[in-house]
């Protein structure tokens, strides 16, 4: 892991790689970060796009509102992250971006854009990262139509171990996670009560711990097979692939708290939207 610079170098150069005088280009970018309070609209949907905003520290978040206030999560912006990569092209933001925690941001202005983009290894890596976006989305849709409460958060929780261990934000098994339950339900389409009702089963099956800010995975394996987790959704391009089969294959071999196979059975619960969860060993 390059300890020397920042989560928006790491991120490109992990889809890049990235040549020295790209890396300098970015860092400069990284230093100009500005502290944002939690709850902050950086963009608001409706906006002109201009430029992009990337994140240096903390989490934000893409997400819709209907006219009676709800609001939907439509995509987790962490360390690393273009906040409005995908509107490049677009006259005013079809979305708005708003910070879930207390972040640092760095806006780029159109003219430094357009410097970056004449750089053939950034711009590569950046027509990545949106690819890269594209297939959460996808995910996520699948996540929102098709799967339970319990197994959309695992899903969650999967997704961010990976993202985040790949620009070094992951101390042993756990990450910062700083969202709070009204947050989790806006993101999986759930009431704060099932939020806490999952988690609580989660915790339970010995899959996970949360303390604080921190979440901490105790068995990446099984909660990968209580999530359906396929780090393959995620991968585009071929060292991107690779450098995620080699983080995921390092998780589970140093997560693992069975060092077996795992079943998985979904057994009926009185509660019909949420089936009861039984995770154990597959006698070899």
């Amino acid at each position: 892991m390059d300890e020397l610079h920042g989560p928006f170098v790491r991120k490109l150069d992990a889809l890049g790689p990235l040549h020295a005088a790209d890396k300098v280009a970015i860092a400069a970018i990284e230093a100009d970060a500005q502290n944002v309070p939690s709850g902050t609209d950086l963009i608001r949907d409706g906006d002109q796009a201009e430029g992009m905003i990337v994140v240096v520290e903390g989490y934000a978040c893409r997400y819709k509102l209907r006219k009676n206030g709800r609001r939907q999560i439509i995509a987790y912006l962490v360390p690393g992250d273009v906040c409005d990569l995908g509107a490049l092209g677009l006259d005013r933001m079809d979305h708005a971006i708003g910070t879930l925690s207390n972040c640092r941001v760095t806006r780029v202005g159109p003219d430094v854009v357009s410097d970056l983009r004449r750089r053939p290894a950034v711009a590569q890596a950046l027509e990545t990262a949106a690819r890269m976006d594209e297939a959460r989305l996808r995910v996520w849709l699948v996540n929102l139509g098709c799967r339970s409460a319990l197994e959309r958060l695992a899903h969650l929780f999967c997704e961010l171990f990976v993202r985040l261990r790949e620009v070094g934000l992951v101390n042993g098994s756990s990450y910062l996670l700083p969202v709070i339950q009204h947050d989790l339900a806006d993101t999986t389409g759930i009431t704060p009560v099932h939020v806490n009702r999952s988690l609580g089963a989660l915790k339970r099956a010995g899959l996970i711990a949360r303390k604080g800010k921190h979440l901490t995975i105790l068995d990446l394996p099984r909660l990968m097979a209580v999530a359906e987790f396929n780090p393959g959704c995620l991968q585009v391009g071929k060292r991107t692939a690779d450098r995620r089969d080699r983080i995921i294959l390092e998780g589970t071999t140093n997560l693992s708290a069975t060092g077996s196979p795992c079943a998985l059975d979904l057994v009926p619960s009185q509660d019909p939207l949420e089936p009861s969860v039984t995770i154990s060993p597959v006698a070899p």
